[in-house]
């Protein structure tokens, strides 16, 4: 779902870019939005089921620098291609970038394609200690 929910935000931001009409860029926006929302509800849900209590914090550290550079490369790249082509141009090319791009990385990351929080193995491992009445404490650090 990560991964369809992506392409199908990079095919909404395509269809902005391709259309004139200011509603109908708004309603593939909006549609965008809810596709980037969808992508978001599956990540933290396979965060919260693998990543250990103890490397929350730095994960959650370099997660935080993700989706603070990540947007602002974005604007660069949008910013320089509307002045080198055109404001549209810009919207559907980042589109078709999105869309290659996680298409990339569903070939490179074939685990993620066929995650499952049943059968994964740091999720059940995760799972089992956590339900364990002698867990072990966990030390900050």
């Amino acid at each position: 779902m990560v991964v369809l929910a992506a392409a199908l935000w990079g095919l909404s931001v395509v269809a902005a870019g391709l259309v004139r009409d200011v509603w109908l860029v708004l309603g593939f926006l909006v549609l965008g939005g809810a596709f980037d929302m969808i992508s978001g509800i599956f990540r933290a849900a396979m965060w919260n089921q693998t990543i250990p209590d103890e490397l929350r914090g730095r994960l959650a550290g370099i997660e935080l620098l993700s989706y603070s550079v990540g947007p602002q490369l974005g604007q660069v790249r949008a910013g320089g291609m509307a002045a080198w082509t055109s404001v549209r141009a810009s919207v559907w090319a980042g589109g078709v970038l999105c869309v290659g791009a996680v298409g990339l990385l569903a070939v490179c990351l074939p685990k993620l394609m066929t995650y499952d929080v049943r059968t994964n193995e740091h999720a059940v491992r995760l799972r089992e200690s956590r339900s364990s009445p002698t867990r072990p404490p966990v030390t900050p650090g």
